[in-house]
């Protein structure tokens, strides 16, 4: 059997309706179709998934179209587990083109971007085994290469929240690969050809060796965001319209980024979150959740500055400043002189700080307008109001 041409929209509402009706269909809340990478020595290990389009929490017709299409190709869709993936073949296209026919003259630009994906399959002649359907159900564990991706891919296109998206296991999923470009080599294929490609010089030249790609080989960022160098940014990582990452000593890890125009000068590692306005100066570390926060996951306000080579590993509130060269950690002690712990109280009404000069950088965390400063003469980390207006220059960001 095969779908026949659906010739009206009402029609295609029907076929919708029919497909989402059967027992025991479930709605994917993650769905799309992507050309993999395959290993160079085992093809059935796949090694990298790259997404026209993904669906997240989104376009549930179209879901129930790539259903009806694998069925009719002879596919049984499992919904019993918390995803499916399967290779998709010319039987399932036509399929799809016959359920999408209302809408294939009007698909272009932002329209009906599935029929988009759809009809350009179509336009291939022979898809062999290089493209893979993927239905996420629920956020569980990670099973296979392509709803990594996918995961990934709904971080770095801001259709999910940052450490809203379970990663559990991701590392463990995809392999460790040789980026020539975008193309991932096989590391054990390279060693057994290393002689002969040497000699006959086509040895790749190996931007990283990874198990990540880097942001820039999926995304295209908005219009008004740079990244002056493509290896500071992993694929995973999330770029609001107007952030900027200089070269250098900048990077930004999957699962983290910021949320408005950000200047991006020094490390956010992942699960760090900067927020708008705020300038992570050169060679500046927030640190991760593996890496001295005791598992406890770093944001930082609005119009924050951390001076440059400065450490991170508190949350910090709105229109802070933490000066060069100084590390603020949960554990730190923290002197606040009493005309000053009265101001900082003043800027944080909603919160309830002791009568005390020392304080630990905990007990601080989260708070607005705390300048925290190093007393050059005694070597103290001390703390004050913070009087200094941090703002990114507009023509930049």
């Amino acid at each position: 059997m095969a779908i026949e041409t659906v010739t009206s929209t009402d029609a295609f509402k029907q076929l919708v309706t029919e497909v989402t009706s059967q027992a025991g269909y479930r709605e994917p809340m993650a769905f799309g179709i992507a050309r993999v990478d395959r290993g160079q020595k085992n093809a059935e290990k796949v090694l990298q998934a790259n997404f026209g389009l993904i669906n997240w929490k989104e376009n549930f017709g179209s879901a129930a179209v790539f259903i009806k299409a694998l069925e009719e190709a002879k596919c049984t869709v499992d919904f019993s587990g918390s995803e499916f993936v399967a290779t998709i073949n010319d039987n399932f296209v036509a399929n799809a083109m016959a359920a999408f026919a209302p809408y294939v003259a009007e698909a272009t630009g932002d329209a009906h971007k599935n029929v988009q994906v759809i009809k350009a399959l179509a336009a291939m002649e022979d898809i062999g085994k290089d493209f893979r359907i993927v239905f996420l159900f629920e956020d569980a564990n990670a099973q296979s290469v392509e709803a990594v991706y996918l995961k990934l891919y709904a971080l770095s296109l801001s259709k999910a929240e940052l450490r809203k998206v379970n990663l559990n296991g991701a590392f463990g999923i995809l392999s460790n690969v040789a980026w020539v470009g975008n193309t991932p080599y096989e590391l054990d294929y390279l060693r057994d050809n290393e002689i002969e490609m040497k000699l006959n010089g086509t040895y790749p030249t190996v931007d990283s060796v990874d198990k990540f790609p880097r942001f820039l080989q999926h995304v295209i960022p908005a219009d008004n965001t740079r990244i002056l160098e493509a290896s500071k940014v992993r694929m995973g990582a999330q770029l609001a319209a107007g952030t900027t990452v200089m070269p250098g000593a900048s990077y930004i890890n999957f699962n983290a980024g910021t949320l408005g125009p950000v200047m991006v000068e020094g490390r956010i590692s992942s699960s760090a979150i900067v927020g708008a306005g705020s300038d992570v100066g050169g060679g500046a570390s927030i640190l991760g959740v593996l890496s001295g926060t005791d598992g406890n996951p770093i944001s930082i306000g609005e119009n924050t500055l951390l001076g440059a080579n400065s450490v991170t590993g508190l949350p910090l509130g709105d229109a802070c400043i933490v000066d060069a060269g100084i590390t603020i950690l949960a554990g730190t002690k923290i002197k606040i002189a009493p005309e000053e712990l009265e101001k900082i109280k003043a800027a944080n009404p909603n919160d309830t700080l002791d009568s005390k000069t020392t304080f630990k950088g905990e007990e601080l965390q989260g708070l607005d307008g705390i300048h925290f400063r190093q007393n050059s003469m005694t070597g103290e980390i001390i703390a004050r109001r913070s009087t200094r207006e941090v703002k990114l220059n507009a023509d930049l960001h």
